[in-house]
């Protein structure tokens, strides 16, 4: 029945049985709210029967769930038992067709009671208002009987309403879509889906199988646990509704940029929670940031914070916590500027504390008159309960990032003392269950050794913080790491994976003496690190950077590089909807030439495709995108884009300092095109100097063939990280064979020895910009090999230098004509860490 002024909606029991809350279904998805609010039915009779008037908008192909939009607007989800969808149909008759009107007490399904209360998991029926963001539960019957027919729920329309909840029929468009995305829906692309729902004028759900979310929400999306491969429907209503699912649709297909890369190459899964000792006195774990550490154990835990259930009326608790979230939203918004890992995962916290499921969900508990903690505890609580029943690692691991917001929260509430960071002993090997991304931030990292948890994982934030912190840590210890005791002296080798409790004095001695000559090497590499660069005999090897941002340039100049030898622009190109512009593009090449000073600049032209897509550039659909349009082919498809970042380079960057690098070339011919191009561009801006225009080498043609290329191209510069894939066949995206890419593999460094030769033969130097360029056994090898240019990370640069400085162009020589002539990458790296130089 529709009350006055269309303000209310009352809603009928669909079913005769016991009226239980939500939190009562044991089912995560229900339980959490994550398809919406309502109330469960337990039935004691065997018929559903419409709630209201309204029209069938959706019959499930088991016959077990019925969504009803009512004249009102309200979409109802009526789902008969738990897992019921396993019956295939089985025990369900159905009453209606999907686009049937109907009046409240109309059948629309019959079921075997017997035999579904025999088979499915439960017979519990969750009754779900799935437009929630659009109308509120004012009131509801729960813990009693109650009879098909009799007032269940009283909804009322939200008053500040989107312009999609108009009175009039409105626009809707749906499509089913494939995810290509090689972890699922995770976190970074439930964000980016989330974003942009909100600049469309329309609602989207997202439904698989039987689970459906609100597409604002991330957590929700998350907590669908989409895999690689599932069919999705995307449903949208509104004003927008068909550009929405359009969009939606280009954006998923397209990959945003989700590759199939895991653990990094030849590193294990987490350990499990049962983890044994190696040895005695020691104990294995799983690296999440590389080094080595002597120290003494200091335990780290957090108190649980205790909350009053009941509130003091949601009027009060609601404001409560408004000004709770306004407080951490204000912090972490400070704390997310600037660039690095920390700022990045500031921003991803940032993201959770604006889900909307989050926050409609500690009210909607706030408005059954419980205390703003208890409800926010509880809405973060159900979600982490949905990420509990996930496979994947990075769903789970996920989950500290929650509990650290809720943490924040509850203490911006007053349930707890603001934390101060905990007073650390000189040297300190924190011992934890887990580590929160806010703990860590607080802990002085002078006086920080290492790290080392029971739980946890390498792709964790807390391993990305602790590695751009420099701290060597291992996560996924088990539980036998609760039984190291505080204060005992710990050697924590990351780089082995394993902990050893109480070394004796000749393992201490010898990693204390490790550890300092690694510190003495690194702080005398970075007194000399802004001298160029020689070899021990005077050959000059120029070392620079491989940059990403505005940030990184000013990081490279800090450590020492001599340039940049690879701009990845696309980080301008892709985590958007639009192509950046001339001016935006020109703004931020300008910006960092500027930092560089007179240092040169190599930027590498648009590389997108394969596992680098982007949302408005629908390649089609390849069979295998890694040998499809990619690189400089992508810029030859598109010659518009390639034409407008020409010009953005040429207009910003001094040509004596401007070098311009093509990707993935494999011809002369793609070579030639482009540079028809730039001359064209340069004669549309009367630019009359000459420019640099050279190549990545990173296919085995460009290698093999490098001599011809080497006749018109400027210079080259090799791509370690393709070429060796191509070469090996073993796409780094798979990680089933991705541990065993290493680009020391001899067959590499002939193809790295003949591109070399070939520039050498017209004068043209050749680099490595690739994740060999930073790898401190292969740099002799590639000098040797000729190579005369390494663009490595920033914080490789001083070591870089200081090994080059130590040794000659013939030894160099010596080492490389020996690794050319090895069996195995494994040969290779025994060879260069037998000091053969």
């Amino acid at each position: 029945m529709i009350g006055s002024a269309l303000a209310t909606l009352s809603l009928a029991a669909p079913l005769d049985g016991w009226a239980a809350p939500l939190a009562d279904v044991p089912d995560a998805v229900f339980s959490g709210r994550m398809m919406g609010d309502g109330i469960a039915i337990d039935p004691t009779g065997n018929r559903v029967v419409a709630p209201c008037d309204g029209q069938i908008v959706h019959l499930h192909h088991a016959r077990h769930a019925v969504t009803l939009r009512s004249l009102f607007g309200a979409e109802i989800l009526i789902h008969v038992g738990l897992e019921t969808v396993a019956l295939h149909g089985r025990g369900f008759t159905l009453h209606v067709t999907e686009g049937q009107s109907v009046k409240a007490g109309d059948p629309l399904v019959s079921f075997d009671l017997d035999l579904v209360g025999r088979e499915a998991k439960s017979l519990i029926t969750p009754i779900i208002v799935t437009n929630g963001d659009e109308f509120l539960i004012e009131s509801r019957i729960e813990n009693r009987a109650v009879a098909a027919g009799e007032p269940l729920m009283t909804l009322r329309r939200l008053t500040q309403q989107s312009s999609t909840a108009g009175s009039g029929p409105q626009p809707e468009a749906e499509r089913k879509v494939v995810v290509p995305l090689a972890h699922g829906i995770h976190a970074r692309p439930a964000a980016r889906l989330a974003d942009l729902v909100k600049s469309h004028d329309a609602e989207l759900t997202v439904i698989w199988g039987e689970r459906r979310a609100n597409a604002k929400s991330p957590v929700a999306l998350m907590g669908l646990g989409i895999v690689k491969g599932g069919e999705i429907t995307l449903s949208a209503r509104g004003r927008e509704a068909g550009t929405l699912v359009m969009a939606m649709a280009e954006l998923i297909e397209s990959g945003m940029g989700e590759s199939e890369a895991g653990h990094p190459a030849g590193e294990a899964p987490p350990a499990p929670a049962h983890a044994d000792w190696i040895e005695p006195g020691l104990l294995g774990g799983v690296r999440a940031a590389p080094g080595l550490a002597l120290g003494v154990a200091v335990r780290l835990s957090a108190a649980e914070i205790a909350v009053a259930e009941e509130g003091h009326g949601p009027v009060h608790e609601a404001a409560l916590l408004s000004d709770a979230l306004a407080a951490v939203r204000a912090r972490l918004t400070l704390a997310a500027q600037g660039h690095g890992p920390q700022a990045a995962i500031m921003a991803a916290h940032l993201a959770f504390l604006e889900d909307p499921e989050l926050t409609e969900a500690a009210r909607a508990t706030i408005g059954l008159g419980k205390s703003a903690a208890y409800a926010w505890r509880s809405a973060i609580g159900s979600q982490i309960a949905v990420l509990r029943t996930l496979s994947d690692p990075r769903f789970v691991e996920r989950i500290a990032d929650l509990s650290d917001l809720e943490r924040q929260v509850l203490v911006a509430l007053g349930c707890a003392p603001a934390e101060q960071a905990a007073p650390l002993p000189e040297g300190a090997i924190l011992l934890a269950e887990d580590l929160l991304p806010s703990q860590l931030v607080g802990l002085d990292p002078a006086r920080l050794a290492g790290i080392a948890t029971s739980r946890g994982g390498p792709t964790s934030h807390v391993a990305i913080l602790a590695a751009s912190m420099g701290i060597p840590a291992l996560v996924a210890c088990g539980t036998l790491l609760d039984t190291v005791e505080e204060g005992v002296r710990l050697l924590l080798d990351a780089d082995r994976g394993c902990l050893r409790i109480d070394p004796s004095a000749e393992a201490s001695a010898e990693a204390q003496g490790r550890i300092a000559e690694r510190a003495t090497a690194r702080t005398a590499a970075q007194a000399t690190a802004h001298r160029a660069c020689h070899t021990r005999d005077g050959v000059r090897i120029e070392v620079a950077a491989n940059l990403g941002s505005v940030g990184d340039a000013e990081k490279a100049v800090a450590a020492g590089a001599e340039g940049c030898g690879l701009l990845r622009t696309e980080f301008l190109f892709l985590e958007r909807d639009t192509p950046p512009d001339e001016a935006e593009q020109a703004e931020v090449y300008g910006a960092i030439a500027r930092i560089l000073g007179d240092r040169p600049l190599v930027i590498r032209t648009l590389d997108i495709g394969g596992d680098k897509p982007a949302a408005y550039l629908p390649i089609p659909e390849e069979e295998n995108p890694a040998l499809g349009l990619r690189g400089v082919r992508v810029s030859l498809w598109k010659p518009d884009l390639l034409e407008i970042q020409l010009r953005a380079i040429l207009k910003s960057v001094p040509a004596a300092q401007c070098r311009i690098m093509l990707p993935m070339i494999a011809s002369l011919s793609e070579f030639r095109q482009a540079k028809a191009l730039l001359d064209r561009v340069k004669g549309d801006l009367n630019f009359a100097g000459p420019i640099q225009l050279g190549i990545m080498v990173e296919t085995p043609a460009a290698a093999v063939t490098a001599d011809i290329l080497a006749a018109e191209a400027d210079f080259l510069s090799v791509g370690t990280n393709d070429l060796s894939q191509y070469t090996l066949a073993m796409d780094r995206g798979n990680s089933s064979v991705a541990a065993q890419i290493d680009a020391l593999h001899p067959a590499v460094l002939r193809l790295i020895a003949q591109a070399a030769k070939g520039g050498a033969q017209h004068e043209r130097w050749t680099g490595v910009c690739g994740g060999l360029a930073s790898d401190l056994a292969a740099v002799p090898i590639l000098i040797g090999l000729g190579v005369r240019e390494l663009s490595a990370t920033a914080n490789q640069i001083a070591d870089i230098k200081a090994l080059v400085g130590s040794m000659t162009l013939k030894e160099c020589e010596a080492l490389a004509r020996r690794a050319l002539a090895s069996s195995s990458a494994a040969e290779v790296r025994a060879l260069a860490a037998g000091g053969q130089v």
